[in-house]
């Protein structure tokens, strides 16, 4: 089974919390927490994601392309 990555924002210690979870389960794996100075790109990245979640308009082929790049950013940010 492949896992996947899951983006949340902490508004109150302005980081980014970084999971895991294994398709099919409900179970969630803290990978780490970024704060929002040390990487203020992933932040507004993972903000936009999550707004994405709020909208009305929800539309899955936009929210699926912003986790995409929230992944991409994040990867960048390990091999730093």
């Amino acid at each position: 089974m492949s896992k996947s990555l899951l983006f949340a924002i902490d508004n109150k210690k302005q980081e980014v919390i970084i999971s895991n979870s294994e398709q099919g389960t409900k179970k969630i794996n803290s990978i780490e927490r970024i704060n929002k100075q040390d990487n203020d790109i992933l932040f507004n990245a993972v903000s936009v994601l999550t707004s994405i979640t709020k909208s009305i308009h929800f539309d899955i082929k936009v929210f699926k392309e912003m986790q995409k790049i929230c992944e991409m950013i994040y990867k960048n940010h390990l091999n730093k």
